[in-house]
Formats: structure tokens, C-alpha cells, sequence
């Protein structure tokens, strides 16, 4: 992915964080106090929260694919017989789930001048829904550890060229919401309302 993509993405995850994103999160856990307009927010704690709610919906939609369904990729069976799309390459849905945790560390490690702790290109390999979930989860926890690191000295420190801390941190959340969109599909396909849905 080049650095242009991660910019745009990063517009796109300051979008995904709308209004209801945030009351969604605040019933949760309760109301939250309120932060007048204009006030200065930490940026470890504003890039925190958008984090965790990313890895709520993302976490849920994992979860909610039956572990027999780990395999499964759209294919032409799937579609009207007048498509003609070609499928060969479509990640299943393991890869999905699994290049998500494994861009997690990039980005994290990116901004967050840590280096991974675990063989990245490993989690590609993966099958094993239970495995999965366990990586998506170490790989949450590496950047919620990469996010405590932003301050507001730091945050939009180039990390390369026009790429800061804080846009990367962005592109982490919008390059999962694209996948997290693509996941919702594959459980539609498999008749499974994703749990987001059901609220």
C-alpha cells in the first residue's frame, strides 16, 4: 500500500467515526462526560477511542462466522450466471480476518516506533478460527500499546514524508474498515446478520 492510499484511508477512518459511532460506545459504558467544543483532547486518548471501537465491530464480525465457514470466499457459484468476475486470488474469509491483524502491526509499528512481537507474514498462514481471534486480539493489544505512545508533541511528527504518526494511526482504522465492510458481506452470503446489525 502506498503512502497516498494511507493518507485517503485516513480521511475515511476520521468519516467512519461519526456521531452515532460515539453514542453507540458511550451506551456501553455509560454516559460519558462531555467535552466542550474547541477543547484540546490528548491525542493518545482521541486515537484510543476510535481504536477500540474499530476492534469492537471488527472483533464482533469475526466472532460471528461459524468456525466450518473460516474457508469461505465468494465464488462464481455464489452470483447470477450472467457475472462474469473473475475470483481467483479473493481472500477467504481466515484472510481476511488475518490481513487485517497483520496490517495492524505495520501501521501500529509505524507510529508507534515499536517493532512487531510476533512473525507478521506468519498469520497469513492461518486457519484456525480460534487461532485467528487470537492474533486479531495480540494484534489489537500491540496497537493500543503503539496508540499510548502518540502525545501532542509527537502526533504529526513525519514518519514518512507527509505521513505522521496520527494519519497512520487513522489508516489503521480505515484500512480495517474496509475489510470489516468486506466481512460483512461474507456473513451475509451465509445468511448471518453481523452483530453490529442487530443493534
Amino acid at each position: 500500500m502506498n503512502m497516498k492510499s494511507v493518507r485517503g484511508l485516513a480521511a475515511v477512518a476520521v468519516l467512519a467515526v461519526s456521531p452515532a459511532f460515539f453514542a453507540q460506545a458511550q451506551m456501553k459504558d455509560g454516559p460519558t462526560p462531555r467535552i466542550a467544543p474547541g477543547t484540546l483532547v490528548d491525542p493518545q486518548k482521541s486515537f484510543d477511542a476510535m481504536l477500540t471501537s474499530f476492534e469492537v465491530e471488527f472483533t464482533g464480525a469475526a466472532k460471528a462466522m461459524p468456525a466450518e465457514k473460516y474457508s469461505f470466499a465468494p465464488s462464481a457459484t455464489t452470483f447470477a450466471p450472467a457475472q462474469h468476475d473473475d475470483f481467483k486470488g479473493v481472500r477467504t474469509f481466515a484472510q481476511q480476518v488475518t490481513h487485517v491483524a497483520q496490517a495492524n502491526y505495520f501501521y501500529a509499528s509505524s507510529f508507534g516506533s515499536m517493532p512487531p512481537d510476533v512473525d507478521v507474514q506468519a498469520l497469513g498462514k492461518l486457519t484456525d478460527k480460534d487461532q485467528v481471534l487470537a492474533a486479531l486480539a495480540a494484534s489489537f493489544v500491540f496497537a493500543h500499546k503503539a496508540v499510548a505512545n502518540l502525545t501532542d508533541k509527537n502526533a504529526f511528527e513525519s514518519v514518512h514524508e507527509n505521513d505522521t504518526r496520527a494519519s497512520l494511526a487513522g489508516g489503521l482504522v480505515a484500512h480495517g474498515f474496509d475489510h470489516y465492510g468486506q466481512m460483512v458481506e461474507y456473513l451475509r452470503m451465509n445468511g448471518i446478520v453481523p452483530p453490529a446489525s442487530m443493534k
